[in-house]
């Protein structure tokens, strides 16, 4: 009996080891060919906060974002997914706005985060990093290409 319970302990602990090794490896996967950044995301985000139904502070995702051309990978840091959860066009991004986190999201985002939000083929989306991260998303978005709109506020 002792020896049934230890090998289950066992394999429990196993089984946590390995999830949390292949974590750790898609992210230095992601992460491989440099151009990262913590990003957390909200996704859908209505004019008016009071029309969300959410709670402040819920709704966002901590990711990690991946510039890759003229696009932006955004991962969930929680996944095992080996493929971006949304792609972002520079030529579809205009920013409408940039705000420091209120009330409870001061809580669920980093804590040195601003949050921008923006417009994405007509979905309204908020981003939130470090303002590192923020200078270079935004001279990203200014270095399109000639010809191609950059639509920052």
């Amino acid at each position: 009996m002792f020896l049934v319970v230890l090998v289950s302990v066992l394999a429990v602990v196993a089984l946590v080891g390995i999830g949390l090794f292949v974590f750790g490896l898609r992210r230095r996967l992601i992460q491989r060919s440099g151009g990262t950044f913590d990003c957390s995301l909200r996704w859908d985000v209505p004019d008016d906060a009071a029309e969300s139904g959410l709670p402040p502070g819920k709704g966002w995702v901590y990711g990690v974002a991946r510039y890759s051309g003229d696009r932006i990978m955004w991962f969930r840091v929680f996944s095992y997914a080996p493929r971006p959860r949304r792609v972002l066009e520079r030529s579809a991004i205009e920013v409408v706005g940039r705000r420091t986190p209120e009330g409870e999201e001061e809580l669920a985002l980093l804590s040195d985060a601003v949050v921008l939000g923006c417009l994405h083929e007509g979905t309204r989306l908020e981003l939130a990093m470090s303002e590192d991260a923020l200078t270079g998303f935004l001279a990203w978005l200014e270095a399109a290409p000639p010809g191609q709109r950059v639509n920052v506020a």
